[in-house]
C-alpha cells in the first residue's frame, strides 16, 4: 500500500513540504549498463483492457466482499469477520490502482486516471491529489539522507539518536515499536491524519482533502444505514486495520531492509537509490496479486510510469534488474529489528548497536 500511502505522520517533525511544483529529481540518473531508460520504455505503455479488468476485479471484489458481509451477518459473525479481512485485502489492491493513477501510469488519459484515483481514494480513505503531491516528494528523495521526513518512515542515524534529547529518543523508540508502527499508526494515519491537509499544500491538494472527507461522510451515511452504525463501524475498522497495516508493512519492507541504500545528497544517485534503496519483495503469488506486484519496488522506483501489471515483466527482461537480492516473506520479518542507519558501517542496525557505539571513544 510506499508504495502504500505517504507516511509523514510517523515523523513528528513539523517541517513543511516543498511547493508541489518543486518535486523534481535533484540529480540526473546515471547508468552502469546500457541505458535503463531504453529498457523500461516499452513497459511504460498502459494496456487499456488490462487496466480496465484490474479495476473491475479490484473494485468488484471489494463491493462483493461487503455484499457477502451483509448477507452473512444474520448467520454468524464468525463468517462475517473473515470476509472483512478479505475486503481489507481488496482495499490494498485498490490502493495500488490509486497509486498508479497518481503516477499517471494506469491509463493513458490523465482525466481518467484522476477520476478513478479520486474514487479509489474514497475506498482507501486517502485524498488523491494531496497524496499524489506528497508521494512525488518521496520518489524524488528516497535513499537521500539529507531529504528525509516526507513520505517515509521516520529514520534516525546512530549519531542523531545518540545526540538526541531523552524525550526524542523515547518518542523514536515508541514510534519504531512494531505494535505502534504496524497497527496503531497506520490506523491513525488513514482515519485521522489523511483528514487534514499538510502545511504547504496547494489549493487543489487542500480541496482534495475536503472533497474526500465529504465523499467519505456520504459513504458512512449509506453504509451505516444499511448495516447499522455499530456493525458498520466494527466491520470498517477491521477492513481498514487490515489494509492499513498491510500497506505500511509493504512500504516499510520496501525501504527498510538489510543492504538498503542511503547516501548524503552530494553522493546520492537516482539509479542506485532505485535498484539498491528499494527492495524486491518476493511474495507468494496470492499476496503478489493482492499487493498489485508492488513487491517489484526496485522497478517501480526506477520508472514510476510502469503500470503495476508490467513490473514483473520488466524485472524478468533485464539481467541488471535481477541482480537485486530478493527479500522473502520469512526474511522480511527480521527487518523489524532494524531501527537506525549507521553511517560508518553503511547499514541499518538495531538498538543493540548503540551499546557498542557509546563505548567507542569520541
Amino acid at each position: 500500500m510506499n508504495d502504500v500511502p505517504g507516511f509523514t505522520p510517523l515523523h513528528p517533525a513539523g517541517s513543511s513540504l516543498p511547493d508541489s511544483r518543486q518535486t523534481t529529481i535533484s540529480k540526473p540518473p546515471t547508468s552502469n549498463s546500457r541505458n535503463w531508460r531504453d529498457i523500461v520504455a516499452k513497459y511504460q505503455i498502459p494496456a487499456p483492457w488490462r487496466s480496465t479488468w484490474q479495476a473491475i476485479n479490484s473494485f468488484g471484489g471489494f463491493i462483493l466482499s461487503w455484499c457477502l458481509m451483509y448477507w452473512s451477518i444474520p448467520i454468524s459473525l464468525w463468517i462475517t469477520l473473515p470476509l472483512a479481512v478479505l475486503a481489507g485485502g481488496f482495499v490494498v489492491r485498490v490502493f495500488i490502482i490509486f497509486h498508479d493513477c497518481g503516477h499517471g501510469s494506469f491509463f493513458k488519459s490523465r482525466l481518467v486516471n484522476d477520476i478513478l484515483g479520486t474514487l479509489a481514494g474514497v475506498v482507501t480513505f486517502t485524498p488523491y491529489f494531496h497524496w499524489r503531491w506528497e508521494h512525488s516528494v518521496h520518489h524524488a528523495s528516497a535513499g537521500n539522507l539529507d531529504r528525509r521526513g516526507t513520505g517515509d518512515v521516520w529514520t534516525l542515524t546512530v549519531q542523531e539518536y545518540l545526540k538526541a534529547s531523552r524525550w526524542k529518543r523515547f518518542t523514536y523508540r515508541l514510534v519504531r515499536n512494531p505494535v505502534i508502527l504496524f497497527i496503531i499508526a497506520p490506523l491513525l494515519l488513514f482515519l485521522v491524519r489523511e483528514r487534514f491537509p499538510t502545511r504547504g499544500a496547494g489549493r487543489r491538494e487542500q480541496l482534495s482533502v475536503y472533497g474526500t472527507n465529504i465523499l467519505l461522510a456520504l459513504y458512512a451515511l449509506m453504509m451505516g444505514g444499511l448495516f447499522g452504525w455499530k456493525m458498520w463501524i466494527l466491520l470498517q475498522l477491521v477492513v481498514l486495520t487490515v489494509a492499513a497495516s498491510a500497506g505500511v508493512w509493504l512500504f516499510y519492507v520496501q525501504h527498510q531492509f538489510e543492504g538498503v541504500y542511503w547516501q548524503r545528497h552530494e553522493n546520492w544517485d537516482y539509479q542506485e537509490a532505485a535498484l539498491q534503496g528499494s527492495s524486491f519483495y518476493k511474495l507468494p503469488r496470492i499476496l503478489q496479486w493482492f499487493s498489485g506486484n508492488i513487491g517489484f519496488h526496485h522497478i517501480h522506483h526506477l520508472s514510476p510510469r510502469i503500470p503495476n501489471y508490467n513490473l514483473e515483466k520488466c524485472h524478468n527482461a533485464e539481467p541488471l534488474f535481477q541482480t537485486v537480492t530478493p527479500v522473502t516473506l520469512l526474511s522480511s520479518l527480521r527487518t523489524m529489528n532494524l531501527r537506525l542507519w549507521d553511517e560508518q558501517e553503511q547499514r541499518l542496525v538495531g538498538f543493540g548497536a548503540l551499546r557498542r557505539r557509546r563505548a567507542e571513544p569520541n
